[in-house]
């Protein structure tokens, strides 16, 4: 690539975390400007269908729409699983980042993150879905990559990091050194498979049915990896349906048991992190030790996660500083500054 083609960049390219969850736009030199949930609410009348709500409208309406609306996620396990969906969602953020309007000069490039674990095929249906929603260049980085450079690691020198960004649907496991990925493992744990571990536990220790919207509100409030010691658990009031009498319930649950049901996803989390640095060559390894492990990703924010993981692999972890924006924030980096071209993957 010249120098013309890194100049040629217009004012509205841009880049964006498509997270299962929930997908972050960053517009080059604004910074991040929007961060809503990867939800697309689709009505259908008499065979036509039309969205209605994306993004945060859009997940206020998982769980109580009528038959003749659908509120989909169209990514699942950090990739596209429904192209056409995905791409109206892409164009509704596209044109809301830019501003009312979205006149900007041209269309945009826009650098997009994927697991470093998808196929050739989920990469083409981000690509083919972006390029439908009116780029006139995609542009595909690395998760782990794009999490590094937004968390200000040195990958760009010969010193080794090693990052985990735990999203919606993938937990991503990286060590870079000198614009490259070393090494990369990605499973398919995240937020999602927590959400879904804490809704089996409830229904099969409490014979009750809760939602997708109450079991992520209960992660929040209670999710915990690691009950210490002389703590005193948190408790909350959880609502639902019993299933033996079905009629709304109430009970009261405590951070004990949602630790207990996180066991499994924390478990393979961990897991994934130490097979990593078993495979890591000795020279990076001992950078790692000094630099220590930087978690990202809205994973990161489950309360003890770092504890247990230092605990497990007796590396310092840290959390990043803004977390949930640094896939985001490091993709637009590496479309800004031409330090970072080498990690952008033509598609």
């Amino acid at each position: 690539m010249s120098l013309f083609d890194w100049f040629s960049f217009h004012p509205s390219d841009l880049a964006i975390d498509l997270g299962t969850a929930n997908t972050v736009v960053y517009v080059r030199d604004k910074g991040v400007v929007l961060a809503e949930p990867s939800v697309v609410a689709i009505e259908t009348l008499n065979g036509v269908s039309r969205v209605i709500a994306v993004g945060d409208d859009a997940k206020l309406m998982l769980g109580k729409t009528p038959d003749s609306i659908k509120a989909i996620r169209p990514l699942r396990n950090g990739v596209i699983s429904d192209i056409d969906v995905a791409e109206q969602m892409i164009k509704h953020f596209i044109r809301k980042a830019q501003g009312q309007g979205g006149k900007m000069r041209g269309k945009p490039e826009i650098a997009i993150c994927v697991p470093s674990g998808s196929t050739p095929v989920e990469r083409r249906a981000i690509r083919d879905a972006a390029s439908n929603a009116g780029a006139r260049k995609v542009w595909l980085i690395d998760e782990p990559m794009a999490a590094a450079i937004g968390a200000d690691l040195p990958v760009t020198h010969p010193i080794g990091s090693m990052v985990v960004d735990i999203g919606g649907g993938t937990t991503e496991v990286g060590v870079i050194s000198v614009c490259g990925l070393h090494l990369s493992m990605s499973v398919r744990v995240g937020g999602d498979r927590m959400d879904e571990a804490i809704t089996s536990y409830i229904r099969r220790q409490h014979n009750l049915l809760i939602g997708e919207a109450t079991a992520e509100r209960v992660k929040k409030q209670l999710g915990i990896a690691l009950i210490r010691e002389g703590t005193e658990p948190l408790v909350a009031q959880v609502k639902g349906r019993d299933l033996a009498r079905g009629v709304p319930r109430e009970i009261t649950i405590s951070q004990v048991e949602i630790a207990e049901a996180l066991t499994e996803s924390v478990g393979q989390i961990v897991q994934a992190v130490r097979g990593a640095l078993e495979n890591t060559a000795p020279e990076i390894a001992s950078d790692i030790i000094e630099g220590g492990i930087i978690m990202t990703g809205g994973g990161s924010l489950l309360a003890e996660i770092s504890t247990l993981l230092s605990r497990e692999t007796g590396l310092p972890v840290r959390v990043a500083d803004n977390p949930l924006n640094c896939v985001a924030t490091g993709a637009g980096r590496a479309l800004e500054d031409p330090a970072y071209r080498s990690v952008l993957l033509a598609t």
